[in-house]
C-alpha cells in the first residue's frame, strides 16, 4: 500500500542508551534510498497510558537532517517504551520505523558510590566499602554483583 512508504526510506541502525541516571541518547542513520530532502522525527511513549511526545532536542548531521535525539529527565518505568521515527519528503512517502524497548535493558550503570579502602599495614588487611550506584529504575540492592580487582604495585 502507498501509505507504507517507499522501500529503503525508513531509518536504519536505531539505538538508544540511558546514562547518568536520567539522560538518554538515541541515534539512527537515514534510509539508503531516502531522498536528499528527507527529514526524520522521533516520537516516544513511556507507557501505554502516557502521551506520545516528540523529541525535544534533535541531533543533526552536517546537512541539518535529524540523526538522533537527546533526552533529559528520563524516568525508567517497568513498562515498555515505544519509539517511532517518521519521515517527510517532498519527493516520496517515507516509511516509518518503530521499536519497543525496556529502558532498564539499555541503561549504562554508574560506578559504585563512596568507595573507601582502609588498609592495615601490619596485618596486611584491607577493608573496601562502597555503596550501590544510583540508578533510576530500582532501589533494590539484590540485582547488583560487584567485582573487586586489586592491583599490586
Amino acid at each position: 500500500p502507498l501509505f507504507a512508504g517507499m522501500p529503503g526510506t525508513a531509518i536504519t541502525n536505531f539505538s538508544c542508551v540511558v546514562y547518568n541516571v536520567s539522560l538518554m541518547n538515541c541515534t539512527w542513520c537515514a534510509g539508503g534510498d531516502a531522498p536528499g530532502d528527507t527529514q526524520y522525527f522521533l516520537y516516544w511513549q513511556n507507557s501505554r497510558e502516557g502521551e506520545e511526545m516528540e523529541c525535544e532536542l534533535y541531533v543533526e548531521d552536517g546537512t541539518g537532517r535529524h540523526t538522533g535525539c537527546h533526552f533529559q529527565n528520563v524516568a525508567i518505568k517497568d513498562a515498555i517504551t515505544y519509539f517511532v521515527v517518521n519521515g517527510s519528503s517532498k519527493d516520496s512517502v517515507i516509511q516509518f520505523y518503530d521499536e519497543y524497548i525496556e529502558l532498564y535493558t539499555i541503561e549504562e550503570l554508574m560506578p559504585p558510590l563512596n568507595v573507601t579502602a582502609n588498609c592495615d599495614g601490619i596485618q596486611k588487611d584491607c577493608i573496601i566499602k562502597w555503596e550501590r550506584p544510583q540508578i533510576s529504575h530500582s532501589s533494590k540492592d539484590k540485582c547488583f554483583k560487584y567485582e573487586v580487582d586489586i592491583k599490586h604495585k
